[in-house]
């Protein structure tokens, strides 16, 4: 970022929009935007709290489990698509469907198939987070050169060997890239059974504080989802940039 030729370090426009936010809750614009260091100062107060500490348990539970699921599933799905023709053909139509359906109109769905409790919520953090991984890796594995294929066939290498040493390696930065977008998605399909499933964890705090117009506790509690979201977001960029020559490689 560079403002009048000067390169501003990184993170500088969130210290800018920092400054903004904290003008406009000094000068009373609106009661639903209070000063920022307001809200990190009831974030300290309610971070040692029994009930913030058990909504982050329960929305970190359900968010892990779902991108568990979402990796597990999607990665080898996402490489038997590209692999076999057949089952992409199958597949893929229903994928895309998925990926860009409103996933949120499937939740009475989720409600009725499978009660009101953390499970629907971990199917719905699935829902959102397996579509792009699918997605990615079945982008990855197409890519990959066909001579490192028909190396490995040559060499006796059974399909799990395959598996193991050529499709996954070679399409990992796409299937990071996958999982990182995926990820993203997931903290939207946590907080969205949150709220409309069981109001538990973050959407519980959330529900309540927005009920009685505790806006600082509001912000201080979707600064913490945010900043996690970035976070995990962040490392997995890193991550996907640390492979990336295996891409040069195919």
């Amino acid at each position: 970022m560079k403002i009048f030729g000067i390169r501003l370090p990184r993170m500088s426009s969130l210290i800018l929009w920092g400054l903004l936010w904290e003008i406009i809750g000094r000068i009373e614009f609106s009661f639903f935007v209070p000063p920022l260091s307001a809200v990190f100062a009831t974030l300290f107060e309610i971070i040692g709290t029994a009930a913030f500490q058990k909504a982050m348990y329960e929305t970190s539970y359900a968010f892990i489990s779902g991108v568990f699921f979402a990796i597990v599933i999607g990665i080898p799905t996402g490489i038997i698509m590209g692999k076999n023709r057949l089952i992409d053909e199958l597949l893929l139509p229903w994928v895309n469907i998925f990926l860009s359906a409103p996933l949120t109109a499937l939740v009475p769905v989720l409600m009725v198939l499978f009660g009101f409790g953390m499970k629907s919520i971990i199917i719905t953090t699935t829902l959102f987070a397996i579509w792009i991984i699918i997605l990615n890796a079945r982008a990855g594995v197409m890519q990959i050169n066909r001579s490192l294929i028909e190396m490995a066939h040559s060499f006796g290498a059974s399909s799990w060997e395959a598996f193991s040493k050529i499709y996954f390696w070679a399409a990992l930065p796409e299937i990071l890239g996958g999982v990182r977008i995926g990820v993203i998605r997931a903290v939207k399909g946590v907080i969205i059974g949150q709220l409309l499933i069981s109001i538990v964890g973050f959407g519980a705090l959330f529900e309540l504080y927005s009920a009685n117009f505790l806006m600082k506790h509001f912000w201080a509690v979707l600064i913490v989802l945010f900043a996690l979201a970035f976070t995990i977001s962040e490392v997995l960029a890193y991550l996907e940039r640390r492979v990336s020559y295996y891409a040069a490689k195919r």
